[in-house]
């Protein structure tokens, strides 16, 4: 073997290599995109989002952000005072294991639980205004997933913004999770 076959083979051992472990190591992420036009429930608001990104609930990795917009003013709970037309994009602070939520906040809706799994994300996210810069403006919890959410209301609810209510979202959930 001469010296430049006995370097490239040795560059193509190391690259194999290279290549080998990011794959590897991203066996346990899942990544997930949506878009969801019309979230709402409670007494006031409606939002728009879209979005997604990749998390690993064993490890706490995530990785997730997109659009966001109000589009009819927010008066309670964590996005209060987001008015009609306000509203540039959404970042996550944290990635969740689960939380407990309604779809409408009426007294008589029983809470609900979603749990962050291969089909699931629950993050605690970062809402942005115009204006606001890198300053969040509002910190609210959410939930995205490919199943229905919200067996005990009318159509499919699959994506919930804390204090706006739930949603129907077009998406996918993708694990790289061995079978």
């Amino acid at each position: 073997m001469t010296r430049s076959a006995a370097f490239f083979a040795a560059l193509a051992s190391i690259a194999t290599l290279v290549l080998a472990v990011p794959i590897s190591a991203a066996a346990g992420k899942v990544a997930y995109g949506f878009n969801a036009g019309d979230i709402r429930g409670f007494a006031t608001g409606a939002v728009s989002l879209s979005g997604g990104g990749a998390f690993d609930l064993a490890t706490g990795f995530v990785e997730t952000a997109g659009g966001f917009r109000c589009r009819e003013t927010v008066a309670q709970g964590p996005l209060s005072g987001c008015r009609a037309g306000e509203g540039i994009r959404w970042d996550t602070a944290a990635l969740l294991p689960g939380t407990t939520f309604k779809c409408t906040g009426a007294a008589s809706e029983a809470p609900k639980t979603a749990t962050t799994g291969t089909d699931t994300v629950v993050v605690r996210s970062d809402f942005y205004r115009a204006g606001d810069g890198v300053d969040e403006s509002f910190t609210a919890q959410m939930i995205v997933s490919e199943n229905d959410i919200a067996a005990d209301i009318p159509g499919v609810q699959n994506v919930w913004v804390q204090g706006v209510g739930c949603g129907s979202a077009v998406g996918s959930f993708n694990s790289a999770r061995a079978a």
